[in-house]
């Protein structure tokens, strides 16, 4: 199979890994990097403390989080990988009946989730021993298995296993992709063109931009999302990550690194600017919990585009009228958990092999429609 992957993110680049893992397959990743949502992003990989309602939802990101260990163990094999941990996951509530439900809902879904690990109610005094950055007013729950991720290293340590295994990786935007005999003909921004026998699409937000010329509606957005970067001097390695109420996460890393966010703005387009004010207020909102926070320097802020549908959930899989042709999207802020499932997915689609994935309940035919 001559297979081409457009767009090197998180799906783009997990399915590259996971198709060079085929030796008999030529495959290809073209990576243009603008604007990736993957590369500005750090992430928590916790998805069983979420109340999201929708079952395909959280049985998506359930497979996420439970497949990481083994996709870095396969990285490991032909690349060192400094990008994952587990370190644990804090949450806070406004009050502890809510923080008592989350409890009980942690320890059902740890039934046929172990990966979940320890789950406890911490006092503020645990938590501050855990995480001397915190002032803590209330308790808080904790699980051991929850995780961090860099998407800036885990997609550099993906697209190196992926030469590792005899990928190719051309650095060059798509412009247009069109059917043909052979398969499908893509030009590149160069203006040469390759053809390919099947071809996934995972460019996120920009998906339109190959798909809408082909005579297709893509329920596909963009919102843009800023993360701000701290060094402090104090030793974070071992840290578990905060989700403290609202939007703003707390992301300890080794060395003194601590990531603050990420902002959730819809409809900004492709804005990729900074805006400090909107940064100062992401940051300001983690002052009562983290008040040392205050004292410290912004050393960098990274700003993305991620994708997002009118429903907020993702979807993947082949377009019914165009055999072949593959495509991923919609992930929003839960594409470090759910992208490398995703794309592990989609290559196993193309092989005809079992997954742990119904195609049918992430079908592309809600979010992509024939004109």
């Amino acid at each position: 199979m001559k297979l081409a992957i457009i767009g090197g993110g998180i799906v783009g680049s997990s399915a590259a890994f996971y198709a060079s893992q085929h030796p008999e397959d030529d495959v290809t990743l073209f990576d243009d990097e603008t604007g990736q949502a993957t590369r500005a992003a750090a992430g928590i990989i916790s998805p069983w403390l979420s109340q999201r309602r929708n079952k395909n939802w959280y049985n998506l990101a359930k497979s996420g989080a439970a497949l990481y260990p083994s996709m870095i163990n396969d990285l490991n094999k032909v690349t060192e990988t400094t990008c994952y941990r587990q370190v644990g996951t804090l949450l806070f509530k406004k009050n502890q009946a809510l923080l008592d439900k989350l409890f009980n809902l942690a320890t059902e879904r740890k039934k046929d989730a172990p990966e979940i690990g320890e789950i406890a109610l911490l006092s503020p005094e645990q938590i501050k021993e855990k995480m001397p950055l915190l002032t803590p007013h209330s308790s808080a729950l904790f699980v051991s298995g929850g995780a961090r991720v860099d998407g800036r290293l885990l997609i550099n340590q993906l697209q190196a296993g992926f030469i590792a295994q005899q990928g190719t990786l051309i650095k060059q935007r798509i412009t247009e992709l069109n059917p043909s005999e052979e398969g499908y003909l893509l030009t590149l921004a160069d203006g040469s063109t390759q053809t390919f026998d099947k071809v996934i699409i995972a460019t996120g937000a920009w998906l339109p931009d190959l798909i809408s010329p082909l005579g297709y509606e893509v329920d596909v957005r963009g919102q843009k999302g800023q993360l701000a970067h701290f060094k402090t001097s104090q030793l974070t390695n071992d840290w578990p990550v905060v989700m403290p109420q609202g939007e703003s996460d707390i992301i300890p890393f080794d060395n003194g690194s601590l990531l603050i966010g990420a902002t959730h703005e819809n409809d900004q387009g492709y804005d990729l600017t900074i805006d400090d004010q909107v940064v100062a207020d992401m940051v300001e909102s983690i002052y009562p919990l983290a008040p040392s926070i205050e004292e410290e320097t912004i050393s960098e802020v990274r700003v993305g585009t991620r994708a997002y549908t009118s429903d907020f959930l993702p979807f993947f899989g082949e377009i019914s009228e165009l055999s072949g042709l593959l495509v991923a999207s919609g992930l929003g802020s839960s594409g470090l958990t759910t992208g490398p499932i995703i794309a592990k997915t989609l290559i196993e689609w193309l092989h005809g092999e079992t997954t742990v994935l119904q195609p049918e309940n992430y079908t592309t035919a809600p979010y992509i429609i024939k004109k």
